[in-house]
C-alpha cells in the first residue's frame, strides 16, 4: 500500500512559511505578547468543531491567532529567565526528530538515535570535563535532571545503609539527610519533594549566594551519621555565583555523603577556559544536572542528567518487561524516568556539531561579555546599583528603593524593547538580567540599555 506522504506536503509547506515569517519578526517586534489569554481563546474558538478541518487550515489558523500571544523569547532582547534561544542546526534537527517519530528508549529498536545519543553523551562529558565513564540521561529539563540524579543518590546512599528502596520503599527507611545551600534553586526542593524526601536542611550562604563550607562542615559534624546527600550549585540564578566545590565536596565526602551539582545553566562554564576556574573541583562530585535549552540553546525538552556511577543510575531508573528488546549493555530508558520520549540527544548533537569546541567556548564567553556590558551600562546610570559580582551571565540591579525598582520593571515591560524580570534578592527588589541567547548582539544590548535609560528618565 502506498504511504500517503503527499498528505504532509501542504501543511508542512505552510508551517515552514509561518516559521520563517515568525523568525523574521524577531529583530524588531516587541518582546512582550500583544494579546491576553481570553482574547486568544475567543479567537481560537472554544468549541470543538463537529466536522474535520483540513490540515492546512488548522496550521494557518493556529499561526494567525497565536502570533499576538507569543512572547519573543527567541529574540536577542529576551533576558527575563535563564533560557536560551534555539541554534539553527538544533531547530532543524528537532524538526527531523518530530518527522522521524522514533521512540528512543531502546538501543536495538532505534540504532540511529542510540548512535547519536552515544556520541552526544561523549561530547558532553569531554566538553564539560566530567568523568569519562559517567552515565548520561536526556530528560525534559533542569527539574527532571535534578530529580533523576537525586533518585540515583537516594537509592544508592540508602542501599549503602542496608535499605533497598526498590524492594522496600521509603516507609521505615533510615533517616536520609539532604543538605542544601540557602540560595539553591527551588527545583532542588521540588525534586526532593517528588522523591518523598521532604524539605532539606539549609546551610548558610555568603553575600553572593555561595554555600559556606564552614557552615556545611558544622552541620555535618553535629548531625547524626547515616545516609546523606549534599546539593551544590553551579550558577546562582541571581548572582551567577558558583559554590566552592573543591572544599565543599571534600567535606561532604569525608562524611560519606553523595554530592550532587545543580548546574542548570552554570555547568556550561566548564566549556570555556576563561570561566572553568569558577567550577574548580566540581568534577569530584557524584552527579551533575544541566539543561541544554539554557546555555547550549537547543529547543525545549532537553535536560541532561549525569551520574558517575552507572549502576546507581540504572538501578534507580531502569525497568524490564518481557516485550522490550533489551540490550545487555543497557538502554537509554535505564537513564531517565520515561519509557516513551523524544530523541532529545539529536538536537544536542546538532548544536555541538555546529558549534564545535571553539564555537561553544565563544558562545559562553560572549554571554559573559554581554553581561559585563549590561553591568557597566547600568552602573553608569544615576541612582543604579548592581548588587552582584558579575562572574557569569547574571546581573541584578536596583534603582533606589523597592518602589522605584518595581516601577522600572513595569516600565520595561510596557516599553517592549526588551524583557527583563523583576525579582527579589538579598532583601531588595531587583531588575534581573539573564544573558543566554546565541542571537543576542552588541546592538541588542545597547538597545536594551537605551530602553532602561528611557524608562528610568520617566520614573
Amino acid at each position: 500500500m502506498d504511504w500517503p506522504s503527499q498528505e504532509y506536503d501542504a501543511p508542512l509547506d505552510r508551517a515552514h512559511a509561518h516559521v520563517r515569517a515568525w523568525l523574521g519578526t524577531l529583530a524588531d517586534r516587541p518582546v512582550p505578547p500583544q494579546a491576553d489569554i481570553d482574547e486568544l481563546v475567543a479567537a481560537l474558538g472554544p468549541e470543538l468543531p463537529e466536522a474535520p478541518t483540513p490540515a492546512v487550515e488548522v496550521v494557518d489558523h493556529l499561526a494567525a491567532v497565536a502570533d499576538a500571544g507569543l512572547t519573543a523569547m527567541p529574540s536577542g532582547r529576551f533576558f527575563g529567565f535563564v533560557i536560551g534561544g534555539t541554534l539553527p542546526a538544533a531547530l532543524a534537527a528537532d524538526w527531523l526528530v518530530s518527522a522521524w517519530d522514533q521512540n528512543s528508549g531502546l538501543r536495538r529498536l532505534t540504532p540511529a538515535h542510540s548512535a547519536l545519543e552515544d556520541v552526544a553523551a561523549a561530547w558532553l562529558r569531554d566538553l564539560l570535563g566530567l568523568p569519562a565513564g559517567s552515565a548520561v540521561g536526556f530528560v525534559t529539563g533542569g527539574t527532571m535532571a535534578n530529580f533523576t540524579c537525586l533518585a540515583a543518590a537516594r537509592d544508592e546512599v540508602l542501599r549503602r545503609a542496608g535499605w533497598p528502596v526498590a524492594e522496600r520503599g521509603l516507609t521505615g527507611a533510615p533517616r536520609l539527610r539532604v543538605l542544601v545551600g540557602a540560595e539553591r534553586h527551588d527545583t532542588v526542593d521540588l525534586a526532593l519533594r517528588y522523591l518523598g524526601l521532604g524539605a532539606p536542611e539549609v546551610v548558610a550562604a555568603d553575600d553572593q549566594g555561595r554555600l559556606r563550607p564552614d557552615a556545611l562542615a558544622a552541620a555535618l559534624d553535629v548531625g547524626p551519621d547515616g545516609p546523606t546527600i549534599v546539593c551544590l550549585q553551579a550558577g546562582n540564578v541571581h548572582s551567577g555565583a558558583f559554590d566552592p566545590f573543591a572544599e565543599a565536596i571534600e567535606i561532604a565526602h569525608r562524611h560519606g555523603a553523595w554530592v550532587h551539582v545543580d548546574g542548570a545553566f552554570g555547568l556550561w562554564a566548564a566549556a570555556s577556559p576563561t570561566t572553568r576556574p569558577l567550577l574548580g573541583g566540581y568534577d569530584g562530585a557524584d552527579s551533575w544536572a544541566t539543561d541544554a535549552h539554557k546555555t547550549l540553546n537547543v529547543p525545549y525538552d532537553c535536560g541532561i542528567a549525569v551520574v558517575r556511577d552507572r549502576a546507581a543510575l540504572r538501578a534507580a531508573m531502569g525497568m524490564h518487561a518481557a516485550y522490550l528488546i533489551a540490550d545487555d549493555a543497557g538502554d537509554p530508558l535505564d537513564t531517565v524516568p520515561e519509557l516513551s520520549r523524544r530523541a532529545r540527544a539529536v538536537p544536542v548533537w546538532a548544536a555541538l556539531r555546529s558549534l564545535g569546541r571553539s564555537g561553544t567556548t565563544e558562545l559562553v564567553d560572549r554571554f559573559c561579555r554581554h553581561a559585563r556590558t549590561f553591568a557597566d551600562g547600568l552602573t553608569a546610570m544615576d541612582g543604579v546599583q548592581v548588587l552582584n559580582d558579575v562572574v557569569f551571565t547574571q546581573v541584578c540591579a536596583t534603582f533606589g528603593d523597592d518602589a522605584r525598582t518595581r516601577r522600572v520593571v513595569e516600565g520595561m515591560l510596557a516599553d517592549g524593547t526588551a524583557w527583563m524580570t523583576g525579582s527579589r534578592w538579598r532583601g531588595r527588589d531587583v531588575l534581573r538580567i539573564s544573558v543566554s541567547n546565541w542571537s543576542t548582539s552588541e546592538d541588542d544590548v545597547e538597545r536594551s540599555l537605551a530602553a532602561v535609560r528611557r524608562v528610568l528618565a520617566g520614573v
